[in-house]
C-alpha cells in the first residue's frame, strides 16, 4: 500500500495538484498511510524538503515519467548516470514478478542442483543477472518448443520467464523514449548495487553479531532469508530487495554494500553526529569524530573529520591555543620557532628562580594572536596560506617580545643571577635547573663528565648560585636555635642584608660561607658562635646535585656528595685516563733514567680538557710510570714508587744484616709475622728508607720529580742505610722479645 500510495501522490504532485486536493477523488486513506508514502518519496529525492509543501525536485519529476513503482524508478535514474542500466532493467523487470525459479516440495534438492549454477555468494541480484545471461543463451541456441521443455526440466517456469522479458522489453521501450541510450556493454557489479542501492536506502541494515540478525531502518530486526546465496556467510552491510514479515521479518534478495555507498546516495536523508573535537599535530587541523546514521542504521562511526566545516570558531580557537600558543605543529615559520625559544627562556627562568609566576598565562599568548590572525584561519593549512602573504606586509606582526611574556612585577629576576656554566679553578661543568619538590633532581644540577669528575670540586658552589644565595642564607639564619634567631627577625630582611655584604668573589666549602656570615653579623652587633650553624640540614634543592655523564650524555650517577661520587666512579676515571695517555706509562724502571717526571698532564677527550697526574708506582717488587686520576692519588702513588726505586738502586744491607745475626737473634726474629727473618729484615730496609726520605726533607705533598733530585736523594739514603738499617733491626729483635715475655707471663696467669 505504501508504495502504490507513493506511486499516486507522485502522480499528484507531478499534476501540480496541492496536498489537499491529491485525494479528493478518493476515498482519503489513512493518515499515517499518506505519510509513509511522502516519506517514501523524500527517501527516493524526489519531493523538496520539508517546508516546500511536497513540490516534486527534478529527480520526481522523472522518477514519475516511469510507470514503474518509484524505487525501481529510482535505480532505473541511477543507472542511467552510472552506465549500466542494461542490467538494472533486467533486475527492476526481475523484481515486479514472483520468482521464475521453481522449488517443488518432492524435488528440493534437484531443484536447488539446477539453480545452484546461476548462485553468486555475495549477491542474490548477480544471481538473476546470471540466470538473465544463461536464459538467453539458450533461447538462441534452443526451438521455442525445446526452450520450454528445457525450463521445466531445471525447474524453470516459462510463463514467469516470459513476463519477466515481456516486462524488460516495455521497460526498455519506456526509457528509450525518454531519449536515453541503454547501451549493450556489461557493468561492473559495484555499479550495479549501487544503482540498486539508491532506491533501496530504507533496505538497509548492518550485522549485529551479539543478537545474529540485522538492525534496520528505524530499529526495525530482520534476518537473511534462508533462501539467499548471503544466509550462510552473511556481510556487515546488507541491502534487501523486500523485507517479508512471516514468523519474523526476513530480507528477500539481498546483496552486501559499503556503507560509503550509501553515505553518499543519501545524503539528504543522513544524520551526522561529531564529538570529541580535539586539535591533531600531524593533520595541523582540529579534528572530530564523526557519526553517519541513516534512519538509525550505523553507517559510519568513529571517522575523523575536519572540524573547521562544523565549527569555524571552536576550530580557530583551538588552533590557536594548540598550535601557537602551546607549539604543538611541526612548522618551520622562523617567528614561531623564536616565539618557542623565548617562551622557554621565560619558563627556564621560572625553573632557575623555583617561581611559577612569571611566564604570563596561556590566555595573554592566546590574546595576542587571536588580535592579529583573522577569522578565516582555522588550521595549519588556512594559517600557511594566510601568512604567506601577511609577513610580506607585516613581518613583525607575530613577534612576541620578553615583557610581553613576562609578568608585571617579576621584570627584576635576570638570568644573569642564574649561570649556565659552575667554574671552580680551570674547572668548567654545565649548570641545570629544576623546580620539582621531591625530585632527587629538584634544584640546582651539575653535569660533569665521567673523565673530569675528580677535577670537579664542590668549593664555590656551596654558596650557590646569585640567585638562590638570599634563599640558602635564609634557610641557614632559620636552622640557627630559636635563642638565637630573636636578634635577627625578620629573617628575610636579615638574610637580604646579609648576602649584599657577602664578598664578590665567594669561594670555598660551605663552612667558610657560615664563618663569613658570622663575622658580618658580629659587626652589627648579634653574636652567633660558629657551632650553631647547620648547613647539613639545608633542604635538597639548597645543595647541589652532581650528575656524571658518559661520553653519550648518559648519567651514570647522581648525588649531593661529590666526594663520594669521585670515590665511586675513581676506576673507570683512571682506565680513561691511563688508555688516553698510554704514552707515558712505563712498566719495570731499573733506573732514573728520564730528566724530569711531569706534574700533570693534559688530553682532550671529546672537546674536554682531561688532566691527568703521573706518579712512579710501586707494583709488586718493580717500580712503573702511571697517570692517576687527582692529585691525592698522586702523592700517594708517588712515594711509594720513589722508595721502591730507592730500593732498588741502592746496594741492600739485607744479606749483610743476616750475617750479623747469632743464633738467639736469629730465634727471635723467626717469631716475627712476616713468616721469614728475610722478609722482617726486608721490610725493616723498607722502613728505613722511608725514615731518610723524610729527613731528607721530603713528604708525600712534595717528592722528587727530577733526575738530579733521585740521584742527590739516593746518594743521602745510600750512605745511611747500613747502618740505620742495623738499629732498626735492633729495636725490632727488642720489640719480638718484649712480645715474646708478654705472651709468656700472660699464659702462666
Amino acid at each position: 500500500l505504501r508504495t502504490n500510495l507513493a506511486s499516486v501522490i507522485l502522480q499528484m504532485a507531478a499534476l501540480n495538484l496541492g496536498p489537499i486536493e491529491w485525494f479528493g477523488f478518493l476515498d482519503p486513506p489513512d493518515a499515517r498511510q499518506i505519510a509513509d508514502g511522502i516519506a517514501l518519496l523524500a527517501e527516493l529525492g524526489a519531493l523538496e524538503p520539508a517546508g516546500q509543501q511536497h513540490k516534486l525536485t527534478e529527480l520526481g519529476r522523472r522518477i514519475s515519467q516511469l510507470p514503474v513503482d518509484p524505487r525501481l524508478a529510482r535505480m532505473i535514474l541511477e543507472a542511467e548516470r552510472r552506465g549500466c542500466l542494461r542490467d538494472v532493467l533486467v533486475l527492476a523487470a526481475a523484481l515486479t514478478i514472483q520468482d521464475p525459479r521453481e522449488r517443488p516440495i518432492e524435488h528440493q534438492q534437484a531443484a536447488d542442483a539446477q539453480h545452484a549454477r546461476f548462485t553468486d555468494p555475495s549477491s542474490d541480484f548477480a544471481s538473476y543477472l546470471n540466470l538473465w545471461r544463461y536464459l538467453r543463451e539458450q533461447q538462441q541456441e534452443l526451438s521455442s518448443n525445446q526452450f520450454r521443455k528445457m525450463c521445466r526440466a531445471q525447474y524453470l517456469n516459462y510463463l514467469r520467464i516470459r513476463e519477466w522479458q515481456d516486462l524488460y522489453g516495455q521497460l526498455r521501450q519506456i526509457v528509450k523514449g525518454m531519449g536515453v541510450t541503454i547501451g549493450d556493454q556489461a557493468a561492473e557489479l559495484d555499479q550495479i548495487h549501487r544503482s540498486l542501492l539508491a532506491g533501496l536506502l530504507s533496505h538497509v541494515g548492518q550485522k549485529d553479531t551479539a543478537r545474529r540478525d540485522y538492525l534496520g531502518a528505524r530499529n526495525a530486526r530482520f534476518a537473511i532469508f534462508p533462501g539467499s546465496a548471503l544466509h550462510k556467510k552473511q556481510p556487515q552491510f546488507v541491502m534487501a530487495a523486500e523485507l517479508v514479515e512471516t514468523s519474523r521479518l526476513w530480507a528477500r534478495v539481498n546483496a552486501g554494500i559499503d556503507p560509503e555507498w550509501a553515505e553518499e546516495l543519501a545524503e539528504h536523508l543522513v544524520k551526522r553526529n561529531y564529538s570529541e573535537p580535539h586539535w591533531e599535530r600531524r593533520r595541523a587541523a582540529v579534528v572530530a569524530i564523526e557519526r553517519v546514521t541513516l534512519f538509525g542504521v550505523p553507517l559510519v562511526v568513529g571517522r575523523k573529520v575536519g572540524y573547521h566545516r562544523i565549527d569555524q570558531v571552536a576550530s580557530r580557537e583551538l588552533f590557536i591555543r594548540h598550535a601557537l600558543v602551546e607549539g604543538d605543529w611541526d612548522t618551520r615559520h622562523h617567528f614561531f620557532k623564536a616565539n618557542r625559544a623565548l617562551v622557554a627562556e621565560v619558563a627556564d627562568l621560572e625553573n632557575r628562580a623555583r617561581r611559577r609566576d612569571i611566564l604570563v598565562d596561556d590566555d595573554s599568548v592566546f590574546a595576542f594572536y587571536d588580535q592579529r590572525i583573522p577569522a578565516s584561519v582555522v588550521s595549519g593549512r588556512h594559517f600557511d596560506s594566510w601568512w604567506k602573504k601577511a609577513r610580506h606586509r607585516s613581518p613583525d606582526l607575530l613577534d612576541l617580545s620578553t615583557s610581553q611574556l613576562v609578568r608585571d612585577g617579576a621584570e627584576s629576576i635576570s638570568a644573569e643571577h642564574f649561570p649556565d656554566r659552575w667554574t671552580s679553578g680551570d674547572f668548567a661543568a654545565e649548570l641545570s635547573y629544576r623546580f620539582e619538590p621531591g625530585s632527587s633532581a629538584d634544584g640546582v644540577t651539575v653535569a660533569i663528565p665521567l673523565p673530569l669528575l675528580n677535577d670537579a670540586q664542590a668549593a664555590g658552589l656551596d654558596w650557590q648560585v646569585p640567585g638562590m644565595r638570599t634563599e640558602l642564607v635564609t634557610a641557614l639564619l632559620r636552622g640557627l636555635p630559636k635563642p638565637l634567631r630573636r636578634g635577627i627577625v625578620p629573617i628575610p630582611d636579615t638574610a637580604a642584608a646579609l648576602v649584599q655584604a657577602l664578598p664578590g668573589q665567594l669561594d670555598g666549602p660551605a663552612d667558610r660561607l657560615t664563618a663569613v656570615l658570622t663575622d658580618e653579623l658580629a659587626r652589627r652587633g648579634i653574636d652567633i658562635p660558629r657551632d650553631a650553624w647547620q648547613p647539613d640540614r639545608l633542604p635538597d634543592h639548597l645543595r647541589p646535585t652532581y650528575q656524571v655523564l658518559d661520553p653519550a650524555g648518559q648519567v651514570l650517577g647522581s648525588g649531593k656528595d661529590l666526594a663520594a661520587l669521585q670515590r665511586q666512579f675513581a676506576p673507570q676515571v683512571t682506565e680513561t685516563l691511563q688508555a688516553l695517555t698510554a704514552d707515558l706509562a712505563r712498566d719495570g724502571l731499573a733506573d732514573w733514567d728520564f730528566d724530569e717526571l711531569a706534574r700533570s698532564v693534559r688530553r682532550e677527550l671529546n672537546g674536554n680538557q682531561l688532566t691527568g697526574y703521573p706518579a712512579l708506582a710501586e707494583v709488586a717488587d718493580t717500580v712503573a710510570i702511571r697517570v692517576l686520576e687527582s692529585p691525592a692519588a698522586q702523592r700517594q702513588s708517588h712515594w711509594a714508587g720513589t722508595r721502591r726505586l730507592l730500593i732498588n738502586t741502592i746496594a741492600s744491607p739485607v744479606k749483610q744484616l743476616i750475617r750479623g745475626l747469632d743464633q738467639r737473634q736469629r730465634l727471635t726474629l723467626s717469631r716475627a709475622p712476616h713468616g721469614s727473618p728475610a722478609a722482617l729484615l726486608a721490610d725493616c730496609v723498607a722502613a728505613t728508607v722511608d725514615a731518610s726520605m723524610r729527613a731528607a726533607g721530603l713528604n708525600p705533598d712534595s717528592g722528587v720529580w727530577t733526575r738530579t733530585a733521585f740521584q742527590q736523594l739516593r746518594a743521602e739514603v745510600a750512605a745511611e742505610l747500613p747502618a740505620n738499617a742495623a738499629r732498626l733491626l735492633t729495636v725490632v729483635e727488642q720489640l719480638i722479645a718484649a712480645k715474646q715475655d708478654v705472651e709468656v707471663d700472660l699464659a702462666a696467669t
